[in-house]
């Protein structure tokens, strides 16, 4: 049996107080999010242009009298879909490990 206070999840996080010229000063507490925006993050570039490098690359390969069309849209697409499998992971990852405080 646990005898934690029930209503300690719900308490807002304490604010803190610093001396600025000699006096006390409240400064309010800081609030972060998990992580910076998926847009602002370099693995999101790279994944982009990935992603358009691997379909433009399935666009510029063709068929000609020497071969077939060996990188085909099934092909490309089937690596997009690696790539994005791999995007979500480095996201995951990098939402469990770190924090981002949003100073007022």
């Amino acid at each position: 049996m646990t005898t934690e206070n029930p209503t300690a999840a719900r308490r807002p996080a304490p604010a803190t107080y610093s001396a600025v010229d000699g006096q006390a000063s409240h400064v309010p507490a800081r609030r972060s999010r998990e992580t910076k925006s998926a847009f602002k993050t370099t693995e999101f570039v790279v994944y982009v242009v990935a992603v358009v490098g691997v379909l433009v690359a399935s666009f510029l390969v063709s068929t000609t009298d020497a071969h077939d069309d060996y990188f085909r849209a099934d092909r490309a697409w089937f690596y997009v879909a690696l790539l994005s499998i791999g995007y979500l992971v480095s996201r995951g990852l990098a939402k469990s490990g770190s924090r981002q405080h949003d100073d007022a």
